[in-house]
């Protein structure tokens, strides 16, 4: 299972920006036990980016991928036959360890990105939000997809390398070349430990 250990995000960085705690949301995505080996690679730098980002002030937002009837499977349920994730099953559950507490935000969703068909959009614009970090699993699908359309939205997007993760390096890499060249600063928590504790 890939993710780039700390440091490593200088070789794939274009553009350089630190995110402005007070503009700023976190979001992990699809942290939950179906991806459970996947995510193992990352779980320290997601705790750790967690518990950054929260004695920074900035608002952490969960996503939960999963299906309650055929009517939502989309494409999904073509591109995954039987590798869905439904609803209600442990499967479906967050991960412990995760950093996540009663009060935070858990937004549904049934397709890659965590904008379409739900309040994400609406959430981050309340919050005063015009930026996101994009953390969880998995970086070429989710995480990806997310981080797209949050640019296309016009939120700054902020992508952690160490925080992130999917089945094999060559994806993860080939996600973070696209993304820093067109769509999202790169991250890693030594990067938003310099940038929020300063």
């Amino acid at each position: 299972m890939a993710t780039l250990p700390a440091g490593a995000l200088s070789k794939y960085e274009i553009r350089r920006r630190d995110p402005d705690p007070a503009r700023c949301t976190l979001l992990v995505i699809d942290m939950q036990l179906h991806f459970a080996s996947v995510a193992a690679p990352a779980l320290k730098a997601l705790k750790s980016t967690v518990d950054l980002c929260r004695s920074a002030g900035i608002p952490v937002i969960y996503t939960r991928h999963l299906h309650r009837d055929p009517s939502d499977n989309g494409m999904l349920g073509e591109w995954w036959p039987g590798d869905l994730i439904i609803d209600g099953s442990p499967s479906s559950q967050l991960l412990d360890g995760i950093g996540r507490i009663s009060t935070d935000k858990i937004i549904q969703k049934h397709t890659y990105s965590a904008f379409f068909n739900t309040d994400l959009d609406a959430i981050l614009h309340q919050l005063g939000s015009t930026e996101v970090i994009i953390t969880g699993v998995m970086t070429n699908l989710c995480c990806e997809t997310t981080a797209r359309d949050a640019f296309v939205r016009g939120f700054r997007v902020f992508f952690s390398t160490d925080a992130t993760a999917t089945c094999n390096d060559d994806l993860h890499e080939a996600s973070l070349k696209n993304l820093s060249y067109g769509f999202a600063y790169l991250v890693d928590f030594k990067r938003l430990e310099a940038a929020f504790l300063s």
